[in-house]
């Protein structure tokens, strides 16, 4: 996915940006990048930190950078920020969203004589550049956004850095965040609520669907108001979101917590212990625990200082490395027990899989299965949430070929917690994963936890309905 974040101040900026943006690390592991403007100038960096830390990556560059105002991010793909220089003069621009429809849109900037966009180290076009050329397309920077915006089939949250300020920009339909926090002399704009209070920053605005402003070091000028119609996405709740972020008032933490709760209703089970696997999955196993009565144990520990987040590798080999190496066991919290597992999702299958695997190994006697979220059923389209390519990467949907022996023509049993072929996807599942039972999270209940009406949240993952 990625992360964003920017600032505007009285002052030199480059230390809150540094900071800022590393707080995005959790997001992205491929590119990260920051750029600051000084006077007339931009300046800035973008490097390769699959390998090492942003932090750390970028620490010896900020003797070289100084300004009142710049932009940063954490990229899972491409390199950005992007320095521009067009009829607009000279501008810095970041994104995150995906855009389904760039082959289309790349066609139409040719025939209006765009001259040509260069590619990225896989052979693609860069999102982030076509971005920029259609801003470039309009008369103004706020039109330009607007224009692209309206003309991008998927999702795109963007910053700007101009002369004049950032413009900062949440996608068309609302479907990632981006808050303004404020502190004397700055503002700043982040993706992620978790990274203002150590900064000093307290939160002062959340931008709404589609609102595009201009921040200045004086402050917060509206351009384009919010729309009404809102789809963010659920998934921040349930994984992507830092635990301290809240995202329309509701909470990353609370959220899980309450999550764990609705799963532990009603399912009775004789175990020993509740465990969460690290990180996304503790707050829904506290809260299993908590309405259960069933002692919390942590039988499974992240080893932190190196390893990222293990959707972010582009191979299945690397991301099932990085799944394994990641978790360190506690024999003695495992052998003979009856083990409860809390985990965010199950997407492919292969990560959860070799957990399990590894509690069997050190003699669990029985380990059960809780994931927070429905069955992904549908891979998503409007952020790139995971690196699948393919419906067939899901393991509900190779399962359910299985089942059917073809691909069905509907997918709405599937979906339905209530239906008999539902329930003999996850038996299969359960078998094939080799877990000794298996309960999905409702849809109504994962929606409830968040707290916001079901018709402002994105839930094309779970039942096709964006």
């Amino acid at each position: 996915m990625g992360g964003v974040f920017g600032v505007v101040s009285k002052k030199d900026c480059v230390m809150d940006l540094y900071f800022g943006t590393d707080y995005h690390s959790h997001l992205g592991a491929s590119r990260g990048g920051m750029a600051v403007f000084s006077g007339n100038m931009f300046s800035g960096y973008i490097h390769n930190i699959e390998n090492i830390q942003f932090r750390a990556k970028f620490e010896s560059d900020l003797a070289e950078m100084s300004g009142n105002m710049g932009i940063g991010c954490i990229s899972d793909a491409e390199a950005q920020p992007l320095t521009v220089c067009s009829h607009h003069g000279h501008y810095a621009l970041t994104t995150v969203g995906r855009i389904n429809n760039i082959n289309e849109l790349v066609k139409k900037a040719f025939e209006r004589n765009y001259i040509h966009f260069l590619e990225m180290s896989r052979g693609e076009i860069n999102p982030t550049e076509l971005v920029a050329a259609l801003i470039d397309q309009e008369e103004t920077i706020k039109d330009g956004i607007f224009g692209a915006q309206e003309a991008i089939d998927g999702s795109c949250t963007m910053l700007v850095l101009t002369h004049e300020g950032i413009y900062a920009a949440r996608d068309r339909m609302g479907r990632t965040p981006l808050l303004v926090g404020k502190k004397e002399d700055s503002y700043c704009v982040s993706l992620e609520s978790s990274a203002l209070p150590n900064l000093g920053y307290s939160l002062e605005y959340e931008l709404g669907p589609g609102e595009i402003v201009l921040l200045t070091p004086e402050g917060i000028v509206p351009l384009v108001p919010p729309r009404d119609e809102m789809k963010i996405c659920a998934f921040l709740w349930v994984y992507y979101g830092y635990p301290a972020s809240t995202y329309e008032g509701r909470n990353v933490e609370i959220m899980r917590y309450k999550c764990g709760q609705a799963l532990a209703r009603g399912d009775i089970r004789e175990v020993d212990a509740v465990a969460g696997v690290p990180d996304s999955g503790i707050a829904h196993a506290l809260g299993y625990s908590n309405e259960s009565g069933i002692p919390y144990s942590r039988p499974l520990v992240k080893y932190t200082p190196t390893w990222s987040r293990s959707f972010i590798p582009q191979e299945q080999s690397v991301r099932s490395l990085v799944a394994k190496m990641k978790l360190i066991p506690i024999p003695e919290l495992i052998r003979g027990k009856r083990l409860l597992i809390c985990d965010d999702s199950i997407v492919r299958g292969t990560q959860l899989g070799q957990t399990v695997a590894l509690l069997h190994y050190f003699d669990a006697r029985e380990v059960h299965v809780r994931p927070a979220c429905p069955p992904l059923m549908f891979v998503c389209r409007y952020l790139n949430f995971s690196r699948s390519r393919s419906e067939m990467d899901l393991i509900t949907r190779r399962t359910i070929n299985e089942i059917e022996g073809r691909e069905p023509s509907s997918l709405d049993e599937y979906c339905d917690p209530e239906s008999e072929k539902y329930h003999d996807m996850v038996e299969c599942i359960r078998k094939k994963l080799e877990f000794t039972s298996l309960r999905f999270q409702k849809l109504e209940d994962m929606i409830d936890a968040i707290g916001l009406p079901a018709c402002k949240v994105c839930t094309y993952c779970w039942n096709g309905r964006g």
